[in-house]
């Protein structure tokens, strides 16, 4: 029989994989991942439900603390990056180095022949695809995950709707409480704001200049820290008659540079970093360029572990830090942090 493991976090979507796994006759342990130690009660409520609804499924679960390695390869990327004056993507991180990385090995430890989870994502052991809930797809998070390790994982939610989970866990009684509980916040250990957070590693109150795209000094911020490309609150512009959003990020001079939005628009992105599923060099497909952003066509041209996305129509707001995922259709084929973007002539050719 084969043995799976379920990475099971208290909530609804991993507890139901963990009853439908058992019903279809697989031998199922339950691992619940301690990461961290940032909000009073979390892992508490986490594991009462984990340890009813293993109970109630005869199946054992394992508590194991990755909070070592989830503080060096996630929170600190975290806090570094904002420091940078970049914007970071923690969930993506996480994702490859420790959900999909340290946990692989944790169930290969306990004799596992598959590590399955909660997610809204596909594979077939080489890709990673779109889930059939386009909503609640969380292929953009795990396209960094290491394409060694997909044939190791499970996603029984792939062609699952979340709507239709929590209809039918309502109906059994030992999930019914927990299909009612409401999301999970989307950054696991941000419990108010990220700068909040910061406040407790760094000084993030730091008056600094805004100016223009020239230079000129125009106004006042709080701190860079404070700010993400495209915001457009939170300063003050001197005399400003139409909005202004923000550009540019200076951690070396503590500026923010704001102009119109038309000035975010950009067609030509750098990533690195890069985890590529294929071995084409240059080739057409759609990149996402944050969650829930909208797919753009682009040509992608890979240089070692860099590559240039020429995009087709420009797109608003690219933020360095974030990541860039590339797809053909609903297959993933590779993804890079971003690292800086450009606006050019129109470079792209039918």
């Amino acid at each position: 029989m084969k043995k799976i493991a379920v990475a099971m976090s208290g909530g609804i979507d991993s507890s139901y994989v963990a009853y439908k796994l058992i019903s279809q006759g697989f031998e199922v342990v339950g691992i619940y991942m301690k990461l961290h130690d940032m909000i009073d009660g979390y892992h508490e409520k986490n594991i009462k439900n984990i340890k009813k609804v293993c109970e109630s499924l005869s199946i054992d679960y394992h508590i194991v603390d990755i909070s070592s390695q989830f503080e060096e390869k996630v929170y600190n990327y975290f806090i570094n990056s904002y420091k940078d004056g970049t914007t970071p993507n923690p969930c993506v991180k996480c994702n490859r180095e420790i959900k999909f990385g340290a946990l692989i090995k944790k169930a290969q430890e306990l004799n596992c022949d598959t590590l399955a989870t909660g997610h809204y994502v596909k594979t077939d052991g080489k890709f990673i695809y779109e889930a059939k809930d386009k909503q609640k797809d969380q292929s953009y998070f795990l396209a960094q995950v290491r394409q060694e390790n997909l044939k190791f994982l499970h996603f029984p939610l792939s062609d699952k709707r979340k709507e239709q989970v929590k209809k039918e866990a309502i109906d059994i009684e030992f999930l019914k409480d927990i299909s009612t509980n409401s999301e999970s916040q989307e950054i696991c250990f941000v419990q108010n704001s990220y700068i909040d957070l910061l406040k407790t590693h760094t000084t993030t109150d730091k008056i600094g200049d805004t100016i223009d795209t020239d230079g000129n000094t125009i106004g006042t911020h709080k701190g860079y820290m404070h700010y993400t490309i495209g915001k457009r609150k939170g300063f003050v512009v001197h005399g400003a008659l139409t909005p202004h959003y923000v550009l540019d990020i200076s951690k070396q001079h503590n500026t923010i540079t704001v102009g119109d939005k038309e000035l975010l628009k950009k067609n030509l992105v750098h990533i690195d970093n890069l985890n590529m599923f294929i071995d084409d060099k240059k080739f057409e497909c759609d990149v996402r360029l944050r969650y829930r952003s909208v797919k753009q066509k682009c040509i992608a041209s890979i240089v070692d572990d860099t590559a240039t996305l020429w995009l087709k129509d420009c797109a608003y707001g690219i933020a360095a830090g974030q990541f860039a995922v590339i797809s053909i259709g609903d297959k993933i084929v590779g993804s890079g942090a971003i690292t800086h973007s450009e606006k050019t002539d129109d470079i792209w050719q039918d």
